[in-house]
C-alpha cells in the first residue's frame, strides 16, 4: 500500500475513467485519503493481514499514487513486473527503491520484467488494474481500452507464460477503463459484470471460462459495477478467508448476491469516500506480494 502525498482527481486520467468524481475545490481530499489508507492498513492488521505501507514521495506530485497495483505485480517465481502507464503523471509512481525495500524485508526478488518501454510509443498496460489474473490456471483476463493495449498484452503473455482472454467493453460510451472494476476472482468465486462486454460471443466465452474453473459466478449489473462491486480482493486472515471491499461496494450487492459471496469468506468492508473520488477502490489500493520468502528459497 502507498500512503499518498498529493491525492486528487487526476485530469490526465479523467477522460478514460468515468468512475472519477470532481471534488469541491475547498475539500481537504488529500488528507482524507491518507486517513482512509491508514484506517484500511489498521483494519487489515487487526485481521492478521500484514500490510506493507510505504510513503509517497513529495515530488513530483502523483495524484494516483494510492493505487500501486497499476504499476507493479509480484509473482511466486520471484519476479516483479513493471507496467507502462498511459498518463505521463502516473509514470513516476514506479519506484525501484520499493522493490529493494521488499528484498530488505525478506522477500526473494530474482528478476524484474520491465514493460515500461512501451510508453515511448504510447503503449499501456496498467498492472492488475488492466489484468485480472487467475494465477493457479495461468490465465489473464483483460478488458481492452486505451490503458490495456494488445501489443503490451502480447508481450506480457510472452514474458510470463500467461494465456490471454481479452474482450471489448462499453459503459457510458467508453471502454471500461480497468478490468478489475468489472471482474474479480477469488479461489472459488467470480464477480463479473458481463453485460458491459460488447460481443455476445466474447461474453459467453468469458462466462464459460469462469464456469470451467469451477467458480461460483456472481453476476452484477453496470450500476453495481460503477459502485465498485467487482473491485474486491480475497485475503487470508487469521480466522480464515476474508473478502475485502469498500462500504460502497458492499452496499451495492443485493441480498442474494451478498449471501453467495459470504459462502466464500467473511465480508470485510471499509469506507473509502475520498479514495473513490479518484476512480478506484480497495482492490486498486492493494498490490499483492506473492514473492517467496528468502529464507524459504533453496536448500
Amino acid at each position: 500500500m502507498i500512503r499518498p502525498r498529493h491525492f486528487g482527481v487526476n485530469p490526465q486520467t479523467a477522460p478514460s475513467n468515468v468512475f472519477q468524481h470532481r471534488a469541491p475545490a475547498d475539500d481537504d481530499l488529500a488528507a482524507r485519503a491518507v486517513a482512509e489508507v491508514d484506517a484500511v492498513a489498521a483494519r487489515l492488521a487487526a485481521e492478521g493481514i500484514t500490510p506493507l505501507v510505504f510513503d509517497d514521495t513529495a515530488a513530483p506530485p502523483k495524484p494516483d499514487a494510492v493505487f500501486p497495483s497499476n504499476w507493479v505485480s509480484f509473482h511466486t517465481d520471484g519476479r516483479a513486473v513493471l507496467y507502462p502507464m498511459q498518463a505521463p503523471n502516473r509514470r513516476a509512481e514506479r519506484r525501484p527503491e520499493l522493490l529493494e525495500a521488499l528484498a530488505k524485508r525478506g522477500y526473494a526478488l530474482h528478476d524484474t520484467v520491465d514493460l515500461s518501454h512501451f510508453e515511448a510509443t504510447g503503449g499501456a498496460l496498467e498492472g492488475t488494474g488492466s489484468l485480472v489474473l487467475d494465477r493457479p490456471r495461468r490465465r489473464a483476463f483483460a478488458a481492452l481500452s486505451s490503458r490495456t493495449q494488445v501489443p503490451v498484452l502480447a508481450e506480457f503473455a510472452r514474458r510470463t507464460g500467461y494465456r490471454l482472454q481479452a474482450f471489448a467493453t462499453e459503459y457510458r460510451g467508453h471502454p471500461v477503463y480497468h478490468t478489475n472494476v468489472m471482474l474479480a476472482l477469488g479461489r472459488q468465486f467470480a464477480v463479473v459484470c458481463d453485460e458491459v462486454i460488447v460481443d455476445p460471443d466474447a461474453r459467453q466465452a468469458l462466462l464459460a471460462q469462469l464456469s470451467a474453473s469451477a467458480r461460483d459466478i456472481i453476476r452484477i449489473d453496470a450500476e453495481q459495477m460503477v459502485h465498485f462491486a467487482a473491485n474486491l480482493l480475497e485475503l487470508d486472515a487469521d480466522g480464515g478467508p476474508v473478502i475485502a471491499m469498500s462500504t460502497t461496494a458492499l452496499n451495492a450487492f443485493r441480498p442474494a448476491q451478498r449471501q453467495s459471496l459470504e459462502a466464500h469468506g467473511r465480508l470485510l468492508a471499509m469506507p473509502l469516500p475520498a479514495v473513490e473520488t479518484g476512480g478506484g477502490s480497495l482492490r486498486c489500493m492493494l498490490a499483492e506480494v506473492f514473492l517467496p520468502r528468502a529464507d524459504r528459497v533453496g536448500g
